[in-house]
């Protein structure tokens, strides 16, 4: 426990003082459920000690608790000169980075999750209707599949060796069989890094999909849609960094009813 050495070694000597000073150094500037982690443990732990008459009791009720209310945090995202340079670092000559490519692009333009896009299968590709079928979280949901995915997924495909199973993406080494969401966030992870920007996960991606159909002028409900959530309240919080539509609502200052 990281906290152990600023506590000191004689748990009978610690005080409201001393765990409350110690735990709020240790969360200070932690996101909220980081710091909610670093409270229970502690809390947990000085309630082994009370049990065992080796603190006093009560301590762990000192601890301060930890607000994180439901959607609070802000969705970060990629701007557009970020979105190009991750694209562009993309290969365009062997399977593996059209492989890759394709993989960025369905990413970034339907916002679907890595676990959506590893179990991809050849056959939920309609090219007949130009649609996708899309199965996560219990639900399915068909997404027009746009130009510039379409014709990344295709040059892939062409180039995409004999696998194991039916997998869009598949492993580029034996055994060549369907990816794992871990390896298709490692995809993006190493990517991004030498795009330029800081590691990312695929959420990410999944992110600035949704800021993009806002920023087009597209609505929550259309976002709600692509992103295939089961309730709109989840897609409320790319509400928050819509900052076109919000200064619209903004009332001019000399307006403010007095």
């Amino acid at each position: 426990m990281q906290m152990l050495p600023a506590l000191g070694s004689n748990t009978a000597q610690y005080s409201a003082a001393s765990v409350r000073s110690v735990i709020l150094d240790q969360i200070r500037g932690r996101r909220p459920a980081d710091a909610k982690t670093f409270v229970g443990a502690l809390r947990i732990y000085l309630r082994f000690l009370a049990v065992n008459n080796a603190c006093q009791p009560g301590l762990d009720d000192m601890l301060p608790t930890v607000a994180e209310w439901r959607l609070s945090s802000l969705p970060r995202y990629l701007d557009t000169t970020q979105a190009n340079r991750l694209i562009d670092t993309c290969g365009k000559d062997g399977p593996q980075g059209l492989r890759d490519r394709a993989i960025i692009l369905l990413l970034l333009r339907l916002g679907l999750r890595a676990g959506e896009a590893a179990r991809l299968g050849l056959d939920d590709i309609d090219w007949t209707n130009g649609v996708l079928r899309v199965a996560g979280k219990g639900r399915e949901h068909l997404l027009p599949i746009p130009v510039d995915v379409g014709e990344a997924l295709t040059a892939w495909l062409r180039r995409r060796p004999l696998a194991l199973d039916r997998a869009v993406f598949i492993r580029m080494h034996a055994p060549r069989q369907m990816m794992t969401v871990s390896g298709l966030s490692g995809i993006i992870a190493r990517l991004s890094d030498q795009a330029g920007i800081a590691p990312i996960r695929a959420h990410r991606l999944r992110h600035t999909a949704a800021m993009d159909v806002l920023a087009a002028g597209g609505t929550l409900t259309e976002a709600k849609e692509l992103l295939g959530h089961a309730y709109a309240v989840t897609t409320m919080t790319y509400a928050k960094v819509d900052l076109t539509s919000l200064r619209q609502l903004v009332v001019p200052f000399g307006q403010v009813p007095r």
